[in-house]
């Protein structure tokens, strides 16, 4: 990989990571706008399990031996997110997200997206 597309795959990875993880914690503070705008949606109860469950997965991608499972993590929280404000007719913002992750980590591992090559026997 060319040392810009490196320099471009971790400034993409770092800006959503940012953002996830100060979402993570004003609903792990619980802040008044995050409580009552999940408590609209009906949410309200899990406001502190949500912040959890994304800083855990932040966390995950950013360390290299578990960004696979860090990425499945957070496009699929990222996906739930987006069906949530989708459902209440809100703009899809969680679709930028996981399409900035999604960049990011083929800039970083094509093989992840690519089928594996089979071994030729004779």
């Amino acid at each position: 990989m060319s040392k810009t597309a490196r320099i471009f795959s971790i400034i993409l990875m770092i800006i959503p990571s940012l953002m996830l993880t100060m979402s993570a914690i004003m609903k792990l503070i619980g802040t008044k706008e995050v409580v009552e705008g999940l408590g609209k949606m009906g949410l309200g109860n899990y406001v502190f399990l949500f912040g959890v469950i994304e800083i855990l997965s932040v966390a995950l991608f950013l360390i290299p031996k578990t960004c696979k499972i860090g990425f499945l993590l957070l496009c699929s929280y990222l996906g739930g997110a987006m069906s949530i404000e989708l459902a209440s007719g809100q703009a899809p913002m969680a679709a930028v997200f996981i399409a900035v992750l999604w960049i990011s980590v083929f800039l970083r591992d094509k093989a992840m997206f690519l089928p594996a090559k089979k071994a030729e026997t004779k």
